[in-house]
């Protein structure tokens, strides 16, 4: 492929399979992030995961900034711009459906991950068999990260949630179709697929409506003044769409959600690829 002429850029990376893989960075991606630095480009962390739920090990790259929260939360050289959260009246009604379903879910904000007690026995119960096949490919930063924990480590328990302050919800399991649910909630509320396809219909994100990565990546351009044209957004997911389409340059991971391959201006390879390096040298980032 062509190596396009370098020029100061701002990435926005997503991190579950773009940046890493199951919590797992490979050393290559966490050079380029370095590299891609020091020469000058900004590169943010763009994630659908809150703060409390991006792991020491993934910031340890260096970043000028997050977007957490899928656009809920925007934090640029540690200053926060943005700090978004559902409405206390909605969020309780939220909260109120999903545990007369029985559904097993998590409140997100950027402080704490929440859910209800003995949800992390059912976490485990559907969330193990998809982690213990996660990748142990050489070049990884770290070979002992359990992905599980970076759910369960910042997560506070209660009987009832109803009073809390959060941002997202993350459904891991429930028994009643979401879409049949998000009829009752009105039109302040939006779901998208989990980015744990394996999950499938019984798993989902509720977030806020009109809120998306593309939002938070909005905030930073207006906050630095920067151009559209040379913003870069690397994603897999369908959370990931409004910053592909949004971005200068939109690429999308192989093997990522159609939706997302479809808005694409190019394609990369997966985490166990390189593919977020191989992007960066393609774009003429690292020199």
């Amino acid at each position: 492929m062509h190596r396009q002429t370098a020029r100061t850029r701002a990435i926005f990376l997503d991190i579950d399979g773009t940046y890493a893989d199951h919590g797992l960075a490979p050393e290559a991606h966490v050079d380029a992030v370095r590299m891609a630095r020091k020469l000058g480009h900004l590169v943010f962390v763009c994630t659908g995961r809150p703060l409390s739920m991006v792991p020491g090990h993934i910031l340890d790259a260096g970043f000028d900034g997050t977007i957490t929260g899928a656009g809920a939360r925007v934090e640029v050289d540690g200053e926060v711009l943005k700090d978004a959260r559902f409405e206390p009246d909605l969020a309780a009604r939220i909260v109120e459906t999903l545990d007369a379903h029985h559904a097993a879910y998590i409140l997100e904000a950027p402080e704490a991950l929440h859910g209800r007690t003995g949800v992390d026995r059912r976490l485990r119960e559907v969330l193990g068999p998809i982690f213990a096949g996660r990748p142990q490919h050489d070049g990884v930063l770290s070979t002992d990260v359990d992905p599980l924990e970076d759910i369960l480590g910042p997560m506070q328990y209660s009987d009832d949630l109803r009073a809390t302050s959060y941002a997202k919800i993350s459904c891991f399991d429930s028994p009643v179709p979401l879409t049949r649910l998000m009829e009752t909630f009105g039109p302040k509320v939006g779901l998208i697929p989990s980015s744990l396809s394996a999950l499938g219909e019984r798993a989902g994100e509720i977030f806020m409506a009109g809120t998306h990565k593309a939002v938070g990546i909005q905030v930073v351009e207006a906050r630095l003044g920067l151009d559209r044209a040379d913003i870069v957004a690397i994603g897999d997911s369908a959370n990931d769409i409004e910053m592909l389409e949004y971005a200068g340059v939109g690429i999308a991971v192989a093997g990522g959600h159609p939706a997302v391959l479809a808005v694409a201006d190019r394609v990369t390879a997966a985490p166990a690829g390189n593919g977020v390096a191989l992007a960066f040298a393609e774009l003429g980032l690292l020199g």
